[in-house]
């Protein structure tokens, strides 16, 4: 189920992408390049899932965390470079490598796990457990790290999945006290950035009223809420939603759930997040199975940053925060987040595997 889930997941994603490329049909273009594109990433991601399950046992991913991590935050930065960084929608999250955007906050929050369960499992942490040390070092201080780098680029969504993830693997590790202290400022914080920067201020407007600038800020919003109420149960059916048109805009990527929402109704979305769901229930038995430390904490580490960019997204299409910019894990159309996403898949798997030889060995 660890690997069907996910691949149900893509399948639905290439599916909806299908369906939405019929406008380049109607525009004079290729109506199989967008599919074609998305189900070549969906088999890269597949030997990556296939090679990480092979080659990347907890020993050797703990042996090179720190490379790991040292190698994704370097590409992050490298973003921020004019120049370097490939600048759309006025935000530099993408580099271009062999003539392909790569985003590296994909591979940051696969290398992050990985670099925080080393750091939050090594002998000198059980040592000092519990005190204000502990959460400063290594949790403030990594997430605090590149949270700043993705501000910069900007793009708040990445930096609130990426404390999330530090506080919440610092929590199983370490516990409560301190996490719930960061999150209260980290709030106080958000709540600052939105208030002395313009363009975050017009998006916080138009999230809490989209109405009052109906054809700018806030249509982006109100098409997503009209293309789940389209939907109604059922769906209007494949390849009869508005988003041929474009009246949703990024309906391959952002949005790509108000687009399932629409051809296939509340049934559809459904669907899918049962399908997460039982995913991440899956997920949960590797690590209350995963015999070590550090295996533990990186499941849940790895999990984490599959499950709230999901959230993110959805949360977001359906104006229960505002947008972030962040994919639907599996589903959503492009390479770097399908690739890296298959790559926890493997590592999971991984753990798995290890735990299973393991306890054959004890039996």
């Amino acid at each position: 189920m660890e690997i069907i889930i996910p691949l149900i997941l893509s399948g639905c994603g290439l599916v909806m992408i299908s369906s939405l490329s019929l406008r380049n049909s109607m525009a004079g273009g290729n109506p199989y390049s967008a599919p074609l594109k998305q189900f070549q990433f969906i088999g890269l991601g597949l030997t990556v899932m296939a090679l990480c399950m092979g080659g990347l046992n907890s020993e050797r991913l703990r042996k090179h965390s720190g490379k790991l991590f040292a190698a994704a935050f370097f590409l992050l930065v490298l973003t921020i470079i004019p120049g370097i960084g490939v600048k759309v929608w006025g935000a530099r999250r993408w580099l271009k490598v062999f003539g392909y955007n790569f985003q590296p906050f994909e591979f940051l929050i696969f290398a992050l796990p990985v670099f925080m369960a080393d750091r939050l499992t090594d002998s000198e942490s059980s040592i000092r457990r519990g005190n204000f040390h502990s959460f400063v070092r290594p949790t403030l201080m990594i997430a605090a790290m590149c949270a700043v780098v993705l501000l910069l680029q900007p793009t708040l969504g990445g930096a609130i999945i990426v404390t999330a993830i530090c506080f919440t693997m610092h929590i199983e590790r370490r516990g409560w006290k301190y996490p719930i202290m960061g999150a209260i400022l980290g709030l106080a914080a958000i709540a600052v950035l939105i208030l002395i920067a313009p363009y975050r201020m017009s998006r916080f407007t138009a999230f809490w009223d989209p109405w009052s600038d109906p054809t700018g800020k806030g249509f982006q919003i109100i098409q997503g809420l009209v293309a789940f109420a389209n939907g109604s149960l059922t769906g209007v059916g494949i390849g009869k939603g508005l988003q041929i048109e474009r009246y949703l805009p990024e309906a391959d990527t952002d949005y790509i759930f108000p687009s399932i929402g629409e051809e296939f109704g509340l049934m559809g979305t459904m669907f899918l997040l049962i399908l997460y769901a039982l995913w991440t229930w899956r997920a949960y038995y590797i690590y209350k199975n995963a015999k070590t430390a550090f295996s533990k904490s990186l499941a849940l580490g790895l999990t984490a940053s599959v499950i709230f960019p999901m959230f993110m997204n959805v949360a977001g299409v359906t104006k229960l925060l505002p947008l972030s910019g962040i994919p639907m894990p599996f589903i959503s159309s492009g390479g770097s987040s399908m690739i890296f996403m298959w790559a926890k898949v493997g590592v999971l798997m991984s753990i798995k595997l290890e735990s299973n030889r393991r306890r054959n060995k004890n039996e």
